[in-house]
């Protein structure tokens, strides 16, 4: 990716509730990726889950958050799937990785 971009990064303890969530998470995933600014996509879940996408611009974070499809899965999400979230958004300067 070309720097400097943004992430965003949610973070998140769920419910007992699962229905239809898995489906949800692909279905959101899929649609980011067909964004505009879209960079990707990394997650985790344990006890706490860590989803962290990649963006382009603080524009382009902006119309995802208002896309409607989102916009339905986060009310969705807030009246069943989790007990609380925290999003984060940060400015990505500089990066650097090890691979074996």
């Amino acid at each position: 990716m070309e720097l400097p971009y943004y992430a965003v990064i949610f973070t998140s303890i769920r419910t007992y509730i699962n229905e239809n969530y898995s489906e949800m998470a692909i279905k959101m995933v899929e649609l980011a990726q067909q964004q505009p600014g879209f960079l990707g996509v990394e997650s985790a879940r344990s006890e706490i889950g860590i989803t962290v996408s990649y963006w382009k611009s603080l524009e382009a974070i902006k119309n995802w958050k208002q896309n409607l499809d989102h916009l339905d899965a986060q009310q969705t999400g807030i009246q069943k799937w989790y007990e609380r979230y925290t999003v984060r958004i940060a400015l990505v300067e500089r990066e650097y990785s090890f691979s074996k």
